[in-house]
């Protein structure tokens, strides 16, 4: 098997676009005809038949998602805490959805943001990384919290290097309060640029045929010159970039994070596309049509995203 990132950059290349489709159900704004605003109650006071109710719903919506984008783009993103608030029906659902997306053609990244230490980083990793048969969850990439340090992302890396899986590390993330550490000067640089560096040195023993790294960073598009900076000292590592679409971040704030090729990135974009049916430029199909708003939305980003950074030099194979 290919490395996870050559698998990327290929699906990027067949597709023609770094485009990744988040994929976070929020309960209460799902379509009325897969589950009334009257059932999108709170979770804790949610009796068992409506806990399967809720569980059905997610299915249904989250299939409905992934019928829409396979073939559009290479990849989405699940976002465990949506199917983790519901207990262990979430969980099967969430398992189910990620078979069905792999049978689709797309890598399946498990937005957990999971870090610890040991032999419980490494529950972690052997539980959540590797497709098909190698992993439980069947997640071809995660995301990790470096906040306990090199020993702690170790079993990460080495699991997703033994699996042909990757990781995705928080660098600089896309939230306003992200600054409140990540910004903190020590020994002369921010913190952020010493796990950038951290992150940079892991990708780089152990490069995939495209030049990246199977270990990338998570940055966010809301900080255009940290983005721009962190491309210029992490030339080997592939960037996952949330912020796209509801947190307020464009085209040209994403346009820094790629190389000279257009690769280097992936854009993350989840409620703007999945709930565009909610969103003023698609209200003309409402909720009854809300798939047509969900394909509408992510043609529509690719096309931006296309126009308007270095990806557009990526031509659809």
């Amino acid at each position: 098997m290919d490395s996870f990132i050559d698998r990327l950059e290929q699906g990027i290349a067949r597709c023609g676009t770094p485009v990744v489709v988040g994929i976070d159900p929020h309960l209460q704004m799902l379509p009325e005809n897969i589950l009334p605003a009257s059932s999108a109650q709170s979770v804790p006071g949610c009796a068992e038949w409506d806990i399967r109710r809720l569980a059905l719903a997610l299915q249904s919506f989250c299939r409905g998602v992934l019928d829409v984008v396979s073939g559009l783009v290479a990849a989405v993103k699940f976002q465990l805490a949506f199917f983790e608030q519901i207990g262990p029906a979430g969980v099967s659902v969430l398992t189910d959805l990620v078979q069905t997306a792999h049978r689709g053609g797309l890598l399946v990244i498990l937005d957990g943001k999971r870090g610890d230490i040991g032999s419980t980083a490494l529950a972690y990793a052997q539980g959540m990384l590797g497709s098909g048969d190698a992993s439980p969850w069947g997640g071809d990439a995660l995301t990790v919290n470096p906040y306990l340090g090199d020993d702690a992302l170790e079993p990460f890396v080495q699991t997703a290097r033994e699996r042909h899986a990757g990781i995705f590390v928080l660098v600089k993330t896309s939230n306003p309060g992200g600054r409140l550490f990540q910004d903190l000067v020590a020994e002369g640089r921010p913190i952020y640029r010493h796990v950038a560096a951290l992150v940079e040195d892991l990708a780089s023993r152990h490069l995939g045929k495209c030049g990246y790294g199977d270990i990338g960073g998570v940055v966010g598009a809301t900080y255009r010159e940290q983005l721009a900076e962190l491309r210029e000292v992490m030339p080997h590592t592939w960037f996952l970039v949330p912020g796209y679409g509801s947190q307020g971040a464009r085209a040209a704030d994403v346009a820094p994070a790629f190389d000279a090729r257009g690769r280097g990135a992936i854009i993350n974009n989840s409620r703007a596309l999945i709930f565009a049916y909610r969103r003023r430029e698609y209200d003309r199909f409402g909720a009854a049509r809300w798939q047509e708003a969900v394909e509408a939305a992510t043609r529509d980003m690719i096309a931006e995203i296309r126009a308007e950074t270095p990806a557009g030099r990526i031509a659809p194979e």
